[in-house]
C-alpha cells in the first residue's frame, strides 16, 4: 500500500468538452493528478465507473442517466487521459497501476463514497482489481467488463502470432505511439479501433468519435496509454491478489 499526497476539494467546472443533462464537471488535485470526473444523481448507493481505451468517462455517458435515476453516479477519467492530467512518466511507468489505485481510492475517500459499486472496463480493470484487493473496504460490488488481468491472460493479447492485437506492441514501444499516432487520432480511433471492437452497427456515433479524438489530440495525449499498456504486459512482484472474501450486506 502506499501513502497518499493531500488532496484539495473537488471544484465545478465548465464541461470542457462535451456534456450530458444532470450531469456536473469536476475538477480536484488527487494524489499529485488534476482529476477529471463528472457527477450525475443525487440519492441510492454510489456507482464509479472507469473507462477504457481509447476512452474517457464519455463511453459511459448513454448509461450515465439511466443509473443516475437510482443511484449517485460518479465517472472520471483515468490520470493521463481525458481531462485529467497527466502524471510524470518517470513516477509512472515504475508504479502506475499502483498509483492509479491509490488515486482512485484517494478519490473516494475525500468524497466519501465507500463502499460504492466499482466498474471499470478494459484497460482499467487492472486498476479496479489493485483498488479491490487493496482497499476491500471501498468495493460494494465489483464489475469488470472486456477486462484482462496482468499475468492471468492478458499479455496474450499481445501475441500477434496466436491471433493477438498488433497495437498493444505499438502502443507499449517507448516513443512509438507518439512517433506514428500524433496528428492521425481520428484516424486510428475512428478509422480503426471502434470499427475494429465494436458489435453493434452504429453504437459509436460521429459524435462520441469527435470527442474522443478531442481528449486524445491533446500533447502526449497518447503517451499514458502507452505506459499503461507496457505495465500492462509485465507482472511484478506487486501484481494484485485476491483479498480474502468477507460476507458485506449488498444494498441496491
Amino acid at each position: 500500500m502506499t501513502s497518499t499526497p493531500p488532496t484539495t476539494t473537488p471544484a465545478t467546472v465548465t464541461p470542457p468538452g462535451a456534456t450530458i443533462p444532470g450531469a456536473t464537471h469536476h475538477l480536484a488535485q488527487i494524489n499529485g493528478t488534476q482529476l477529471h470526473f463528472i457527477t450525475a444523481g443525487t440519492t441510492g448507493s454510489p456507482i464509479v465507473l472507469v473507462h477504457g481505451f481509447p476512452e474517457t468517462w464519455w463511453t459511459f455517458h448513454k448509461l450515465i442517466p439511466l443509473l443516475a435515476e437510482t443511484h449517485r453516479v460518479y465517472a472520471l477519467d483515468l490520470p493521463g487521459f481525458g481531462d485529467s492530467s497527466i502524471p510524470d512518466r518517470a513516477f509512472d511507468g515504475a508504479r502506475g497501476s499502483i498509483t492509479a489505485a491509490e488515486t482512485l481510492h484517494a478519490l473516494i475517500a475525500e468524497l466519501k463514497l465507500g463502499p460504492a459499486h466499482v466498474t471499470g472496463q478494459d484497460i482499467s480493470g487492472s486498476t479496479v482489481f489493485r483498488l479491490a484487493c487493496a482497499h476491500p473496504d471501498d468495493v460494494l460490488s465489483f464489475t469488470a467488463i472486456e477486462t484482462g488481468i496482468p499475468g492471468f491472460g492478458w499479455e496474450a493479447l499481445a501475441d500477434v502470432a496466436h491471433g493477438g492485437a498488433w497495437q498493444i506492441g505499438v502502443l507499449a514501444a517507448p516513443g512509438i505511439p507518439e512517433m506514428l499516432l500524433a496528428g492521425r487520432e481520428r484516424e486510428f480511433i475512428g478509422g480503426f479501433a471502434f470499427p475494429a471492437m465494436t458489435r453493434v452497427t452504429g453504437a459509436i456515433m460521429d459524435a462520441d468519435i469527435d470527442e474522443f479524438v478531442r481528449a486524445y489530440s491533446r500533447p502526449d495525449g497518447f503517451g499514458a496509454r502507452a505506459a499503461s499498456t507496457a505495465r500492462s504486459c509485465r507482472r511484478g512482484p506487486n501484481s494484485p491478489r485476491l483479498p480474502r472474501p468477507r460476507p458485506r450486506p449488498h444494498p441496491c
